[in-house]
């Protein structure tokens, strides 16, 4: 896992303040950033095993 923050905390911070009222926890960056990367990972096998070098909306398991 990187150290990297892969989301723009701005955004889900207001997202989740619209949706519900609610504040986020600074700890929600790190553990949305795991999710991209684990979601991200599984996107670029599914890229390799079609063998492809492009990933692709249908890679995210959706």
């Amino acid at each position: 896992m990187s150290e990297e923050v892969l989301v723009v905390a701005s955004k889900v911070k207001k997202h989740i303040k619209e949706k519900s009222g609610m504040n986020t926890s600074s700890s929600v960056m790190a553990a949305l950033t795991a999710i991209i990367e684990r979601e991200c990972d599984k996107a670029i096998a599914s890229a390799q095993g079609e063998k492809r070098k492009t990933v692709m909306d249908r890679d995210f398991g959706g």
